[in-house]
């Protein structure tokens, strides 16, 4: 028995000799095999031909950890927790809509404090929303609220950071935490980590926010606005850069970027990597460190040499002749540059990883920019290099649709910023995205007239449709007499001769009660009067009993012939959005006087068509009356021949093409009388020009095309009989 435990001892005193002779060496190796792996990690192999390889980055720039600068994602989602206590509003749980339903939509804008100091930015932007037809100065009627403190900045270094903003809002009587208000911010944290803290509880209010980051973005209930500079225009706005005679789409640089490069902080990884694109051929990528104070205390062994070339192109050569333009983003995550690049119809190239892109509620981004990834910088060239020609020109005419539709002025911006919240409070009757991103865009597509393509003048050609086959006649009557003269009377039947024709509506304008029934004319068509109020602005009212998309506006001495309703009315068919009609005039810029003049002189060039004989879509109508302010419309009562000016101008605004001339028999244009002769002509031009003038200040630029063109039914003299002709009493003289 002792023998047998002694062997068992002995085996176990072996066993654990061998296991340590053996094993530790094993342990020993993999110790050292894992040592010389993690080594191997942390270090770029060392290739047999890394002299033959062009070298991208340095080890070291590859092998940080990162800036310690830049907040991880639960930095920011804690930073995200702690500014938006209300993360999860909705529409449907922060905004009381009651308060829309009785007076629509209406927005008003808290009174300025005289005391309390405003941007030049943030005073546009109110201005913009006084200027707007939801504005009310009775916050009984108002469905949002905009604040009068300045929000705009909220970089608690800048020198326009408004402090206390939280006491000073909560002692406002309307706040109710912030229920159906709206807020603006461009500017959001500070350095180093530039989060998107407010320094302030914006409670459940809306937050249209400029550089919006998308975790802190609430979708449906918040609005993602551009970055611009404070000179950015209050209306109006300069156009694209993209001509008609801007082809091929192919511009001398087929990638460009020029401007700052941080060296430390957030934002520097990606500008600081995109001088490995540049070859100095198409491709231009153009960096400085020469910005901030003390940047000769961070500079590294390339900034000089970037200095150096970053001086030898102008910036805004670069626009004009590049196809794309890189965006990257910069210590936010939005930049002046985006909206640069639209209006240059140099396509952006997007580099700002989890930036809401503007409006992209709205607005397809897929079809005007190249969204990009900062980690595959390498991969752009490339990939833009691919885009087939026709693509990237359908680009850039979709950039100056855009930049034109909702960025070239405040006005757009902002109102745009209204349109999509009114969408969200009648979904049933809210704009489609192909609305939104399709001439002549959302702002001008209103959805209280339709909502259904085929009602409006514009889409036809991508439809393949047609407008309606009837017109109706609306015939303006202003007789003092208070009885039928012989010119209307006239004029009801060359009209209801038309095959075209589907009814007759007369406004009676006069102060004197309009002939009884029994006095009018039997025509073959339906005959209509209504009683107008005694403003001149009634002519463009949207009245119910207007049926068919044509509108034939017509005053009672207007003197045409059936033959001549008869083609004017086919040639709008084939031009519904525009005007086309007979009498013609033009506008022409008086260097002298520095202002816009009018004439109805007869000249080779013409721009406005008279609505004393014009047809035109009866949309126009409700974009006439519910688009336009109030205040238009008031000077256009006040002011002779004012409203023809007025309904010219918006249809050029929307269609940006001229009005149609059609032919007119020779004795009419006797009849039309010389411009300026007698004080009564004097006083009138003056009242026109007058008009014209303000019209351009309100709109921001003269949208009035100019055009020579006029459609004949027949244009040379030929041997066939005028009887056997379409329209024969055309040309008899």
């Amino acid at each position: 028995m002792q023998t047998r435990k002694k062997y068992i001892f002995l085996a176990l005193l072996a066993s654990w000799l061998l296991l340590f002779f053996f094993g530790g060496d094993q342990l020993h190796r993999f110790a050292f095999f894992s040592e010389r792996k993690a080594e191997a990690q942390r270090n770029w192999p060392r290739w047999t031909d890394q002299s033959l390889l062009k070298s991208f980055a340095d080890p070291e720039e590859l092998q940080s950890d990162g800036d310690p600068s830049v907040p991880s994602p639960r930095e920011r989602r804690v930073a995200q927790l702690s500014i938006y206590k209300n993360s999860r509003c909705r529409m449907e749980t922060c905004f009381d809509f009651s308060r829309c339903e009785k007076h629509g939509f209406r927005v008003f804008t808290y009174p300025r404090d005289r005391d309390q100091p405003i941007s030049e930015s943030y005073s546009k932007i109110l201005t913009s929303i006084e200027r707007s037809r939801y504005y009310t100065p009775n916050p009984e009627e108002a469905c949002l609220f905009i604040l009068s403190i300045d929000t705009l900045d909220r970089d608690h270094l800048s020198g326009q950071y408004i402090h206390n903003v939280d006491e000073k809002i909560r002692g406002f009587p309307l706040w109710n935490g912030g229920r159906n208000h709206l807020i603006f911010n461009l500017y959001s944290g500070t350095w180093p980590n530039y989060t998107e803290d407010l320094g302030f509880d914006i409670g459940q209010a809306i937050l249209a926010k400029a550089s919006f980051y998308t975790e802190s973005f609430r979708p449906g209930f918040d609005i993602s606005i551009p970055l611009f500079p404070k000179d950015h225009p209050q209306h109006g706005g300069e156009r694209g850069w993209l001509y008609q005679d801007s082809v091929p789409p192919k511009k001398k640089y087929l990638l460009v970027f020029k401007g700052k490069r941080y060296l430390t902080g957030i934002g520097s990884g990606t500008r600081n990597a995109l001088h490995h694109i540049h070859n100095g051929k198409d491709i231009i990528s153009l960096t400085t460190c020469k910005h901030g104070k003390d940047w000769e205390r961070h500079k590294d062994t390339r900034c000089d040499k970037d200095n150096l070339n970053y001086e030898k192109f102008d910036y805004q050569e670069l626009l004009h002749n590049s196809t794309f333009c890189i965006v990257p983003r910069g210590r936010r995550l939005g930049s002046f540059r985006f909206l640069e690049a639209l209006q240059a119809a140099c396509i952006p190239v997007l580099l700002s990883d989890g930036w809401e892109l503007p409006f992209a509620e709205a607005i397809d981004w897929g079809k005007a920019a190249v969204v990009g990834n900062e980690r595959l910088l390498l991969q752009i060239p490339s990939a833009v290099r691919c885009i087939h020609p026709e693509r990237v020109l359908a680009f850039q005419q979709q950039t100056q649709f855009l930049w034109d539709a909702y960025f070239s002025s405040v006005d757009k911006i902002v109102h745009t910023t209204l349109e999509i919240i009114k969408d969200r409070l009648l979904q049933h009757r809210s704009r489609s995205r192909f609305l939104w991103n399709t001439l002549p865009g959302g702002l001008l597509a209103l959805p209280d007239f339709s909502t259904y393509l085929g009602d409006f003048p514009f889409y036809h050609l991508q439809r393949g449709s047609s407008p309606s086959k009837k017109f109706t006649a609306f015939i303006r009557a202003t007789s003092m007499a208070g009885s039928l003269s012989q010119p209307i009377l006239r004029l009801i039947q060359a009209v209801s001769g038309s095959q075209y024709c589907a009814q007759i509506l007369v406004l009676w304008s006069s102060e004197k009660p309009s002939p009884p029934s029994g006095k009018w004319p039997q025509t073959t068509v339906p005959l209509t009067v209504i009683q107008g109020r005694g403003k001149v602005s009634d002519r463009f009212f949207p009245y119910a009993a207007i049926q068919t998309d044509a509108v034939l506006s017509l005053d009672e001495h207007t003197s045409l012939s059936t033959s001549e309703v008869d083609f004017a009315f086919v040639v709008w068919r084939s031009f519904p959005e525009r005007i086309v009609g007979f009498p013609a005039q033009s506008h022409f810029w008086d260097a002298e006087q520095r202002r816009w003049g009018y004439t109805s002189k007869w000249t080779n060039e013409l721009s406005i068509i008279l609505t004393t004989a014009a047809f035109y879509h009866r949309y126009y109508h409700s974009l006439f009356t519910e688009y336009l302010p109030a205040r238009l419309r008031e000077l256009v009562d006040g002011l002779a021949a004012c409203e023809d000016l007025l309904m010219n101008i918006l249809v050029a605004a929307v269609t940006k093409l001229p009005p149609i001339k059609v032919a007119q028999r020779k004795q009419h244009k006797e009849a039309v009388p010389q411009q300026g002769k007698g004080t009564a002509g004097g006083r009138h031009l003056s009242q026109q020009q007058d008009c014209l003038n303000q019209l351009a200040d309100w709109f921001g630029y003269m949208p009035l095309v100019s055009s020579q063109l006029r459609l004949d039914p027949v244009l040379f003299k030929d041997q066939v009989s005028i009887l056997r002709k379409k329209y024969p009493h055309l040309d008899k003289p």
